[in-house]
């Protein structure tokens, strides 16, 4: 992922944070002096897996939800049709 571009072909979403952050290691006296960019560069990440595994719960929450809507649904005959 180092080379920025994510599974879709696009620009990897913290591609920016690891740039700012390589650039600054490559011209930074000492490694702590990035420290700062480093975090952010590794929030993005988390975050953004996070988000991804929360978005699949969701989802899956929505899909049984439905299924439960439609399966209570036929057993009353479709008798609330509006």
């Amino acid at each position: 992922m180092a080379s920025g571009w994510g599974i879709n072909g696009n620009k990897g979403r913290c591609y920016d944070f690891w740039m700012d952050f390589s650039e600054c290691m490559s011209r930074c006296r000492e490694p702590k002096d990035c420290a700062l960019l480093r975090e952010d560069y590794f929030e993005c990440l988390h975050h953004a897996k996070e988000f991804q595994r929360r978005n699949r719960i969701y989802k899956e929450e929505q899909r049984k939800l439905r299924a439960a809507q439609r399966k209570s649904g036929d057993e009353d005959g479709g008798a609330h049709h509006h």
